[in-house]
């Protein structure tokens, strides 16, 4: 599993990829140094995203579609969703999530998994919450 240190808002945390989605895992490594704007969820509870438009996530020039994909993310669990009903986006669950949107319930590709700093987490959400928007960077570590 690759390592991935996330910065945000003043917070640092350590992921690791997902065996079980590896050609998202490997399409996103490719981006890396990647440098967005992270918010707030509108529907799916204690999230927080990256949201990405009509952009989509290639691999060898071909769309990543689903794999290892969940509605219900974990505490620390971060997805991609590739985009169809909804936009394109990266979300990162804080607390109780349900992931949806405005025309229902999505499933994204669970990619990456905090490791370290899980217990900031909250504190990142809050600060988007009720702070708005924040830069985010994820960085391979070596």
């Amino acid at each position: 599993m690759t390592r991935i240190r996330i910065q945000a808002a003043g917070h640092t945390f350590i992921a690791e990829t997902h065996p079980d989605a590896p050609r998202t895992v490997e399409a996103f490594l490719s981006l890396l140094p990647y440098r967005q704007k992270i918010i707030h969820v509108r529907w799916s509870g204690e999230g927080c995203w990256v949201p990405l438009g009509e952009w989509k996530l290639e691999l060898g020039g071909q769309p990543v579609g689903f794999e290892n994909h969940t509605s219900h993310p974990s505490v620390g669990d971060i997805l991609f969703y590739p985009g169809g009903y909804s936009e394109t986006e990266i979300i990162m669950a804080y607390g109780a999530c349900s992931f949806a949107s405005k025309l229902g319930q999505l499933a994204g590709n669970h990619f990456l998994t905090v490791v370290e700093g899980k217990e900031n987490l909250r504190a990142l959400g809050v600060k988007v919450l009720w702070e708005g928007a924040q830069d985010i960077v994820f960085e391979r570590i070596d």
